[in-house]
């Protein structure tokens, strides 16, 4: 992986060369941005299922990147690996940010992000200028709910303001419902700082460019990582497909396969070792912006019989501590955070930060549908691509280029 100075390096060299490259600089450093993430979570994800959104991650960091100074602001740019506070990274971010959420051509992509903080807080009318300027996001006072998973659902984020929830007065002060914030979730973090909670969701759910029967889904084996085998729904279907066979910087063999959705709003890749003895770990540790960029632009065309496991994930990740070990850590010190852009104030500072993320891969319009008893047989001179094993995927916008979701299927049946 590249490091930061030579992604910030990378970006300037893009931004000198004038406006154009400003998209190639950001894609690459957003997927830079999406394999760290990816590497973070799979290295304390015991080889399970997980899908985490880098731009649902990003978000909420660029918004507090407003409001950053210092030391505070300096480790939010390295752990992005640019800044908002760049004229051309802002207006190519907002422009980028503003087709979504999207609901057109059988797609639906949401992403949201809520800072929820404590009701009567001065706030810089700047900074929640801001804010609602800001892709799809707000500002809410902090919920009587005492569990922090019930915040921020995608389609839900905004549903306070709908119920005599925020009022922003002239002077920059969060107002909440009469009753105001309360409950046991503000009593269990420490009540000596204005607090703020940051709660970000992606949603996504598509319609294949060519969808999958769901008559010629079948039990079909899968391989999981410590060598079970396991009869899982196997979506099938003959079709053009974009496919490549690479190699990382170790060496190992890989396929690469690009299944588009209707009206090329986004397409996912799958990663598939080629070697089935080759563990997915050993892949997982050479993924690089540059070889991703490789792979997805080398892909040629093939027709193809492809086996694809339905799948649904849907997790929660404690993005504190994730952030913490890239050493973001100011932010969520009430001593040392330096947010003074939000509030003018001391003292003020990160508590929470959650991210959930969910992805459905299956036949269009098909929640579950009963495996058939037909066997498919193997089309003479036609390859085959079967994701039978542990495999990488990475929903990808062709636009911007940036990577709304990453994850990884280890078994489909969980």
């Amino acid at each position: 992986m590249l490091p930061v100075l030579a992604t910030l390096f990378l970006l300037h060299s893009c931004f000198t060369q004038g406006d154009g490259h400003v998209l190639e600089g950001l894609t690459l450093l957003k997927t830079e941005f999406a394999l760290r993430l990816y590497q973070s979570v799979a290295a304390g994800g015991n080889g399970t299922n997980f899908v985490i959104s880098p731009a649902g991650v990003a978000l909420p960091l660029e918004i507090l990147q407003f409001g950053a100074q210092g030391n505070t602001g300096r480790q939010l740019t390295d752990a992005l690996g640019y800044s908002v506070h760049d004229q051309r990274v802002r207006d190519y971010l907002h422009s980028a940010y503003a087709t979504l959420p999207t609901s057109s051509q059988g797609t639906e992509m949401e992403l949201a992000c809520t800072l929820f903080v404590q009701a009567g807080m001065q706030l810089s009318p700047c900074f929640v200028e801001r804010v609602y300027w800001w892709a799809n996001s707000s500002l809410e006072p902090a919920p009587m709910s005492a569990n922090l998973s019930e915040l921020g659902e995608p389609n839900g984020t905004t549903d306070q303001a709908s119920e005599g929830g925020p009022r922003q007065t002239a002077g920059g002060r969060l107002q909440g419902p009469s009753e105001g914030p309360g409950g046991s979730l503000w009593e269990q973090v420490s009540a000596a700082f204005p607090q703020l909670v940051l709660v970000s969701a992606m949603s996504f759910q598509s319609t294949w460019q060519k969808r999958f029967s769901s008559t010629d889904t079948q039990l079909l084996p899968f391989t999981c990582a410590q060598g079970l085998v396991l009869q899982v729904p196997m979506m099938y279907q003959t079709a053009e497909v974009n496919h490549g066979q690479f190699q990382d910087a170790a060496g190992h063999q890989v396929r690469v396969l690009e299944l588009p959705y209707l009206g090329s709003a986004a397409s996912l890749f799958l990663v598939l070792p080629r070697d089935k003895d080759t563990p997915l770990s050993h892949i997982e540790l050479h993924l690089t912006a540059s070889i991703i960029h490789l792979w997805t632009t080398s892909l040629r065309r093939a027709r193809m019989d492809v086996f694809l496991p339905r799948f649904r994930i849907k997790n929660q990740f404690n993005l504190k501590s994730i952030l913490n070990s890239w050493g973001v850590t100011d932010l969520f010190d009430p001593l040392k955070a330096n947010l003074k852009g939000i509030s003018g104030q001391d003292g003020f500072y990160v508590s929470e930060a959650i991210h959930k993320a969910k992805i459905e891969v299956l036949e269009e319009g098909t929640k579950a549908s009963a495996a058939t008893a037909l066997l498919l047989l193997k089309r003479s001179r036609i390859p085959i691509f079967k994701a039978d094993r542990p495999f990488i995927f990475f929903l990808r916008e062709p636009n911007t280029g940036f990577v709304f979701s990453i994850g990884r299927v280890s078994n489909p049946l969980d």
